[in-house]
């Protein structure tokens, strides 16, 4: 079921989505060459402590999982696309690192990526996020009313593909609100005017992601979550909760 939420509820879920924007931030401004990616999700833990909040990816078991998620944030390094457990890799000079960081706060769910490199930045990797990051604008400036999730889905296709990217088949966005994963489904790529049509209230979670070979295909680590590409090549990921509203859409996750 999908719910529509009210002006009043897309405020307080706006109050959510500044947490995670603080956690996410927090945890950039901390990845440097040596910290390893436990520190970085106590930098996120401890953002989320302050502001009262509790972490939707701690303790999250879908069907797939072996083991509840044991962490608030996913860490995925270089060649995993998304859903990394943070461990003690320490990060090296070089890295492409993205971040995925939910917040629970108030009843409400927050849920947003940002990908970035740490130390000495490669073009070819400067590139790709800077693609993934065109690719979540083209995605929201999609998300109006009166447009269908087909809409998005061909926006954040169409600029993944134009890069000559690989977008990993069978994921995408989401709607979220009372919990992280809510309907509709928001994929990566699709067709224009299909889906089902945008309406004020409306709160997705928008999420491309792309692979540097421009192939679709990943796998799954031993660990059972982190997913990486299946030919070793780079990855990036970005995310905001966005709100469908008459005057356009809305950022809740913003930095």
């Amino acid at each position: 079921m999908v719910e529509l939420k009210t002006d009043t509820s897309i405020e307080a879920m706006r109050v959510t989505g500044q947490v995670v924007g603080r956690a996410l931030t927090a945890v950039r401004e901390a990845a440097d060459v040596g910290v390893s990616l436990l520190e970085l999700d106590e930098v996120a833990r401890g953002v989320l402590r302050e502001a009262g909040a509790t972490s939707p990816f701690l303790g999250y078991r879908p069907s797939f999982a072996p083991v509840p998620f044991p962490a608030v944030i996913c860490a995925s390094v270089n060649d995993a696309i998304v859903h990394g457990i943070p461990n003690g890799y320490r990060l090296r000079d070089g890295d492409l690192v993205s971040i995925d960081c939910g917040a629970q706060l108030g009843g409400w769910a927050g849920d947003s990526a940002i990908s970035f490199i740490v130390g000495t930045p490669r073009p070819a990797d400067v590139r790709l996020i800077e693609t993934v990051e065109r690719a979540l604008a083209a995605g929201i400036e999609a998300a109006v009313v009166g447009n269908r999730i087909g809409d998005i889905a061909h926006a954040i296709g169409s600029v993944c593909r134009s890069a000559g990217y690989g977008v990993p088949d069978g994921f995408g966005g989401h709607g979220i609100g009372r919990r992280m994963h809510e309907d509709p489904g928001v994929p990566n790529e699709g067709r224009p005017g299909r889906g089902m049509r945008l309406r004020h209230g409306l709160v997705l979670a928008i999420e491309p992601m792309v692979t540097a070979s421009g192939h679709d295909g990943y796998h799954a680590a031993p660990d059972g979550w982190t997913l990486r590409t299946n030919d070793g090549s780079r990855a990036a990921h970005a995310e905001h909760t966005v709100a469908i509203t008459d005057d356009g859409p809305r950022i809740l996750t913003a930095r």
